[in-house]
């Protein structure tokens, strides 16, 4: 690389590329067995970030090169070049770093940089207050709240969340603040006389302060990810860049002006959609990639910008065309990287799509439910809101998040919070047809739990009957509701036993082998 940086002429250029082309090509083959060598995941996916820089930069330092070569006195393309060496150097420096287990930069940082890591750590800490009382003091779960709380400034400060979506994480940023009060009053009397009555105050104080957590990871799930939908589909046309090119070849600079602030516009967009998906991503190797993303938005903007002047002052160059197209190109792959990142998001998170056959069903009339009836749905649905604390708390215990019995408890989960919100008339299901159908997609869940539990099977049985019954006028239509609702309950409270148990089985076989 050394000798390819200060090279002056193409002959010496294709001698040493030439030689260089060979070390990338065995660097990578010796990267990637190290890559499936590596146990810890947040490692392995540095080391895919800095491969998959490497390999994307092999290909914009020898376009680069032969621009800087072909016209030596253009101070953009000499940028253009330069900015590839150092994202190469970046990168080398941090295989280098992975492969000595040396101390990476930032990497003891990750967790303090996500709000998902922060909320977990801050929920183990409160449910550590069940078995002891006295480890920690009240101003440790202050000021990690606060730390959180600071942390979703990043959306509610940003000009590209939805008003809608800034309203409700205020909204529940001041819940936890109360939350976390009442639970130090109730935890500072538990310890100065445990009583039956404060020690089941206390676990009530518990569950509502994890869940108010819950509900504000799902509420910034909600606004980063469908920010990020939005901004990629909005981006999908790539104009910008068509734009970009075609004025190039023109050699207009003053139109090359115009569309270099809307990609600086457009990038500022993506690095900040990056930055809120961080937040959310679920895992450590995820943030890793999202980190990455954001790296690569952030250096590709200026680099198309110089190459695409480079281009404007040369508009007859082929190689300055085909440079503006590597780089181009980069952008455009970064982009679908990115829709790939986001499912992957989701499917750590997302609510099971509403299935499409029931829509030619005959629509249930609606019904007005009176006061009686309106408090037993509620306090059902407040029942199941406190279950799905649990199931969720139960589930981030386990070491293991891509297993596939916790992977479906959450969605099992999911479906549960969704009736609960159904109770206080938000949320996706809108219609009581809506809610039986969310019932009927438990069964998805029982096939694969059916080898834990046998007692699972008649309780999803009787969810599945009940879903599927007919109910016709207001009497039936509540009755329907509250039994589908009810043994969604019961489903929930086995499934709290029966993790806790699962955990430690798949601790005591690990042991053993």
């Amino acid at each position: 690389m050394e000798q390819l940086e200060k090279v002056s002429t193409f002959q010496e250029f294709v001698q040493i590329f030439s030689q260089f082309g060979n070390e990338m090509v065995e660097f990578a083959h010796l990267t990637g067995d190290r890559q499936n060598d590596l146990k810890d995941e947040k490692k392995k996916a540095r080391m895919a970030a800095s491969r998959a820089v490497l390999e994307k930069c092999t290909m914009m330092l020898l376009t680069a090169s032969k621009t800087c070569l072909r016209h030596p006195d253009c101070e953009s393309a000499r940028i253009n070049k330069d900015g590839v060496f150092h994202q190469m150097r970046l990168a080398l420096e941090q295989v280098i770093e992975i492969v000595t287990d040396s101390r990476a930069n930032g990497e003891t940082e990750l967790a303090s940089i996500s709000i998902y890591s922060g909320i977990k750590v801050f929920k183990v800490r409160i449910e550590g207050l069940r078995e002891n009382l006295y480890f920690m003091s009240k101003e440790n779960l202050s000021t990690m709240l606060e730390v959180i709380l600071e942390h979703t400034e990043d959306f509610t400060d940003s000009a590209y969340t939805s008003h809608e979506h800034r309203e409700h994480i205020l909204e529940l940023s001041k819940q936890a603040k109360m939350e976390l009060e009442q639970l130090l009053s109730v935890w500072m009397q538990a310890q100065n006389q445990k009583t039956k009555d404060l020690m089941e105050d206390l676990e009530l104080a518990i569950l509502k302060m994890c869940q108010c957590m819950n509900e504000l990871k799902r509420e910034l799930h909600s606004a980063a990810t469908s920010l990020a939908a939005d901004l990629l589909k909005y981006h999908t046309d790539h104009m910008v860049l068509k734009a970009l090119k075609i004025t190039g070849v023109e050699g207009n600079l003053e139109a090359i002006a115009e569309y270099t602030c809307k990609l600086a516009e457009q990038k500022e967009q993506l690095v900040e959609m990056c930055r809120l998906l961080r937040h959310v991503s679920g895992t450590e190797p995820l943030e890793i990639t999202c980190i990455h993303a954001e790296d690569t938005f952030q250096v590709t903007g200026p680099q198309i910008i110089s190459a695409a002047e480079t281009l404007a002052l040369h508009p007859s160059s082929k190689i300055a065309k085909e440079n503006l197209e590597v780089f181009c190109e980069a952008w455009e792959s970064q982009l679908s990287d990115m829709s790939t990142l986001l499912r992957e998001i989701n499917d750590k998170n997302v609510l099971p799509k509403q299935n499409k056959h029931n829509t030619n069903l005959k629509a249930l009339k609606p019904v007005k439910l009176d006061t009686e009836e309106q408090a037993k749905i509620a306090k059902l649905g407040l029942e199941l809101h406190l279950l799905t604390c649990e199931v969720d708390s139960e589930t981030e215990k386990w070491e293991d998040q891509e297993n596939r019995l916790v992977q479906h408890v959450q969605g099992m989960s999911s479906m549960a919070y969704s009736m609960y919100l159904f109770t206080r008339g938000e949320g996706l299901l809108k219609t009581t047809q809506d809610l039986f159908h969310q019932a009927e997609l438990h069964d998805d869940g029982k096939r694969l739990l059916l080898l834990e539990s046998e007692k699972l099977v008649p309780m999803c049985q009787q969810l599945q009957i009940t879903a599927r019954t007919s109910a016709q006028g207001k009497s039936a239509t509540f009755t329907k509701v509250d039994a589908c609702i009810q043994r969604t309950r019961n489903v929930m409270t086995l499934l709290c036993q029966l993790l806790p148990l699962c955990c430690r089985l798949l601790r005591k076989v690990s042991c053993f082998f």
